[in-house]
């Protein structure tokens, strides 16, 4: 260690207080974080490209400072999801201050993991007050049956009104009005269940029928339009 002359002539002074990090929760219990070790717990965050023409949300389970399991999901980026590809192999097996500062390919996927090690190292993590916290696995959990990203997109225009076209259960095939043209509810297909149906061997176009629902007052509709058609 080098000293420059000034400190070097200076009086040595006793530190007398001794004051810790403040603990957080962590899987259970309050810890005092000293080491990139002494952090668990799985959490998500959310990030941004600069001209924000895409967003990730990012998912990682962690486990004495190591993260052994990551979720990358992505939106409305198409080069975002080699990104993710990319990001799905450097993560897992890294800390989480080597994966802070390694290149996960996208902005918005570096943004992401920034603002998930803020809150981990803070202690905000969703399974912050969990005992042993969440096993490996549990990011799978996010995506629900047919392991598909929750995804919501909708269109609109002043002149011909809102389209929705994906919702949570699935991807929306039509939409109903009743009669003053509002929207009552809509059908869907789940698109996960389906090619889980066709993988293991049922026939696609049974497989499409037994995977469609419904969702409000679809039945009482007055007209049902095609949203990407019509």
């Amino acid at each position: 260690m080098q000293y420059s002359r000034e400190v070097e002539e200076m009086v040595c002074v006793c530190k007398g207080a001794k004051h810790d990090p403040a603990p957080i929760p962590e899987e259970g219990k309050w810890v005092k974080a000293k080491e990139i070790k002494d952090i668990n717990g799985l959490t998500h965050g959310v990030g941004w490209c600069a001209p924000q023409q895409g967003a990730c949300k990012l998912t990682l389970n962690i486990k004495e400072g190591i993260i052994e399991e990551c979720l990358v999901e992505t939106l409305g980026c198409s080069g975002m999801t080699h990104s993710a590809a990319m990001a799905s192999e450097i993560l897992p097996g890294k800390t989480i201050l080597e994966a802070l500062n390694s290149d996960l390919v996208c902005d918005a996927i570096n943004t992401a993991m920034r603002e998930l090690f803020l809150q981990i190292v803070y202690g905000r993590s969703q399974s912050a007050f969990s005992e042993n916290g969440l096993p490996i696995g549990a990011g799978l959990e996010d995506l629900g049956k047919g392991l598909r990203s929750q995804i919501g997109t909708m269109y609109g225009t002043k002149h011909k009104g809102p389209r929705y076209l994906e919702m949570a259960e699935g991807y929306v095939i039509a939409i109903a009005l009743d009669a003053g043209n509002e929207i009552i509810g809509y059908k869907f297909v789940n698109l996960g269940k389906m090619m889980d149906a066709i993988k293991k061997g049922m026939d696609p176009k049974e497989a499409y029928e037994k995977n469609v629902g419904t969702y409000g007052r679809f039945a009482e509709a007055v007209t049902v339009i095609d949203p990407r058609k019509q």
